[in-house]
């Protein structure tokens, strides 16, 4: 956690984002991508293109949806008298040699290091994310500011009725 001396009000991506990125490049195997997931215990990540510029997100909703969208069948299939739902009929084994280019959400939501925190809060409820990535100039990675970042910060923000700068930990 970061601890600095700024009102509540004045914080932005910059103040509040974690870093360094771990990013996940889209050629990479679904599989493998997960693996970093799991490993890094994060539930998603920026997706860059050979330039490292920010061109998707993958995260454990990626996932989720990539195994209900497997088969495009009826609900429920009927298999040796025993009717399971679609979701357990993935071929996983395809599934996880398969890019992340292919399944991770290409609508990302990036913001400049400047962006206040009410700006990102709205961002994410406007899109229904958790997490929005901080990009340079060239759109490449630089921080993450995930909802647990903001409500980490309301949580420790002492702010006083004059507006009066107070410690800050995010």
């Amino acid at each position: 956690m970061k601890s600095f001396f700024k009102s509540f009000r004045s914080l932005t991506a910059a103040d509040l984002m974690k870093q360094p990125v771990q990013s996940i490049p889209q050629e990479m195997s679904l599989a493998t991508a997960g693996g970093i997931l799991q490993r890094e215990r994060i539930s998603g990540a920026p997706v860059i293109d050979c330039n490292g510029r920010c061109v998707g997100v993958i995260s454990t909703t990626d996932f989720l949806g990539a195994a209900s969208k497997e088969h495009h069948h009826d609900d429920l299939r009927c298999a040796e008298e025993r009717c399971v739902s679609e979701w357990e009929v993935v071929d996983a084994e395809s599934l996880l040699h398969e890019e992340v280019r292919h399944r991770m959400s290409t609508d990302v939501v990036t913001v400049a290091g400047t962006a206040s925190i009410a700006e990102i809060a709205r961002m994410m409820l406007d899109a229904h994310i958790h997490r929005v990535i901080v990009v340079d100039a060239k759109r490449r990675p630089v921080g993450i500011v995930s909802s647990t970042d903001i409500i980490a910060a309301v949580a420790y923000a002492e702010i006083d009725s004059q507006g009066e700068k107070t410690p800050v930990t995010a």
